[in-house]
């Protein structure tokens, strides 16, 4: 090989790692690799920048502003209602799959798990049942429905636009339609028989209409008035009498890590550790205050305060900022009462924990500033005492031009990106949202991927490391006949999703696909729809994509949990692909 190929091979080995270790975004990723290619001269500047001119980049960002008028408008309020009033956890599981998977060929998935994420939340605390036996099926269901049309996923687009870069007929909007509906059903039937025994019952269900999730640590500050005074908190049996427990007691300056023989004097601080309900049971009895509540300014009649529970869902804004970094008060007029975290136990004050992915965190907000907290945070509200949502007027509306951009696009009167743009023009125009509203929505992060990742294929194609990853590939089971080498697309593809994201494995899979079936001397389609499938449908592990991750924490699954029912669902996605898509797309047409 030469060193150029040399060099791309280095380049993807890094980025595989840091997109493996998340030590930094992967939109950041994606740029290091850019400008690696860029710097070693591998791809000219044009050719760099060539991903955010990509036909599939821009799609991409006029699906999230279509998608931001479907829920903004309260398009899918009907349905949630709907689902609000199911009683019985199997119907619920059941309608949950169909609805969420019909939806997902159309509505941005990770849009769609955050939309119905709190009403299944609140019909699992109705029904007394755990959450995580609905989650994951709800999570693997808006794949399932992602992968069966073009515009359903991101990683489809750019499936269909390196296929078109490579020489490759355009994909129509329904020509995934067939085989990614015969795989919903049978995932559908596989997580209702045998997926529901797989799922964990260990999960505690005594969930309160409010919804309290889990244990939360929060600072209460000890009161003049306190029967806590001059008191140990080992003699206080705090954890016998009220199922609370210090972790740390804060005097001033000071941090004292083993509180439990102290004494507690007026204006300790107590981190403190328990179920919300019984937190505030405590604080009431011993009269103890919520200490970042003193910090609050009085925002007079108007200020009503609703409190909130949020989930920092993959791509918030705040992760990986402290509590005081992002000083809540003064951003979103909203402060962190307390904060949970399901990998371990916070031993931090709360102004210096970092969030990160999975935390749901116990808000005090300015009803009048909700609506541009819910726009902004980039957080998914888990439960909401005040909760008022958007009139539904123009929702209709919303769900015409989105039915429209879909039929003009599916019956090629237009391309798929002047119908997608010329949709969010008429959104925009009918006032189904604001621009303020359409470019808080945007995903910048996947938008950024997309356009710096895209050449690392023009790089694998100029380099000739395509070639030679293809020949090694082809010495191992080529002579076994197309249908192996299609196994081995399959499984490596859905092995690097679950490594490293389902678009960063598609940029690195299309070109080898479709190198594979050149040396073959056969019919590249075939090839290409299995990476599209493998990319699309991660489900063993909750990083593999984004809404495993959402329900990850909001379920309080284990990483095993996904592996138990995410692995056999693979195998049978991967066993039925084998099948069908020789039949749709044969080798010889």
């Amino acid at each position: 090989m030469t060193w150029q190929a040399w060099a791309v091979a280095a380049i993807v080995i890094g980025a595989m790692a840091l997109f493996v270790s998340e030590r930094l975004r992967y939109d950041v990723v994606g740029l290091l690799v850019l400008t690696a290619l860029i710097v070693f001269g591998i791809l000219t500047p044009a050719e760099g920048l060539s991903g955010f001119s990509n036909e599939a980049t821009v799609v991409v960002a006029a699906m999230f502003a279509l998608n931001a008028g479907i829920v903004g408008t309260g398009a899918l309020d009907p349905l949630i209602l709907a689902l609000a009033r199911i009683q019985r956890p199997w119907l619920l599981t059941l309608a949950i799959l169909v609805i969420v998977c019909f939806l997902g060929a159309f509505v941005k998935n990770t849009a769609l798990v955050a939309t119905f994420l709190p009403v299944t939340l609140s019909v699992c605390a109705r029904a007394r049942t755990s959450p995580a036996r609905v989650l994951i099926p709800m999570s693997y269901a808006a794949q399932m429905g992602g992968v069966c049309t073009l515009l359903g996923t991101s990683s489809n687009l750019l499936t269909n636009s390196l296929a078109v870069q490579h020489g490759l007929p355009e994909f129509g909007v329904f020509d995934f339609t067939r085989l990614g509906a015969l795989l919903a059903v049978a995932g559908i039937v596989y997580l209702m028989l045998i997926g529901r025994w797989l799922l964990p019952r260990h999960i505690d269900t005594e969930h309160s209409e409010n919804l309290e999730l889990g244990k939360f640590v929060t600072e209460l500050r000890v009161l003049a008035d306190s029967p806590l005074i001059g008191e140990s908190v080992a003699a206080a049996t705090l954890g016998e009498r009220f199922g609370v427990y210090v972790l740390e007691l804060l005097r001033g300056e000071e941090h004292l890590w083993a509180p439990r023989e102290q004494e507690l004097r007026e204006g300790d601080v107590l981190l403190a550790r328990g179920d919300w309900q019984r937190l505030e049971e405590f604080k009431h009895k011993l009269k103890l205050e919520i200490a970042p509540v003193l910090d609050l300014p009085d925002t007079g009649e108007s200020g009503r305060r609703v409190l909130i529970e949020a989930l920092v869902a993959p791509g918030a804004r705040v992760i990986g900022d402290t509590v005081e970094g992002i000083d809540f008060r003064w951003t979103y007029n909203a402060t962190v009462l307390a904060v949970q975290r399901r990998s371990r136990i916070l031993r931090e004050q709360l102004k210096y924990t970092r969030l990160e992915v999975g935390d749901i965190l116990l808000l005090l907000v300015d009803e009048p500033a909700l609506r541009q907290w819910r726009r902004e945070s980039g957080l998914v509200i888990l439960s909401e005492r005040g909760d008022s949502r958007a009139s539904r007027r123009k929702a209709p509306l919303a769900i015409g031009i989105l039915a429209a951009v879909v039929v003009v696009a599916g019956l090629g009167l237009l391309p798929i990106v002047a119908s997608a743009l010329l949709g969010c023009v008429a959104m925009a125009l009918t006032g189904c949202f604001s621009f303020d509203d359409v470019y808080e929505a945007m995903d910048w992060k996947v938008i950024v991927l997309l356009g710096a990742i895209l050449p690392l294929g023009i790089a694998l194609e100029k380099t000739g490391l395509a070639r030679e990853v293809v020949a090694a590939g082809m010495h191992l089971v080529g002579e076994h006949g197309p249908l192996a080498v299609l196994l081995m697309v399959y499984l490596l593809t859905a092995l690097l999703t679950e490594m490293m994201g389902h678009n960063p494995s598609v940029v690195l899979m299309v070109p080898i696909a479709i190198s594979v079936a050149h040396v073959m001397q056969v019919n590249p389609t075939p090839f290409v729809i299995c990476v599209a499938f493998a990319a699309a449908t991660s489900f063993a592990t909750p990083v593999g994509y984004p809404t495993n991750t959402m329900v990850y924490a909001a379920g309080s699954y284990r990483f095993t949990d996904f592996m138990k029912v995410g692995i056999p669902l693979i195998a049978m996605f991967c066993a039925l692909s084998m099948w069908l898509i020789p039949q749709f797309w044969p080798f010889h047409p």
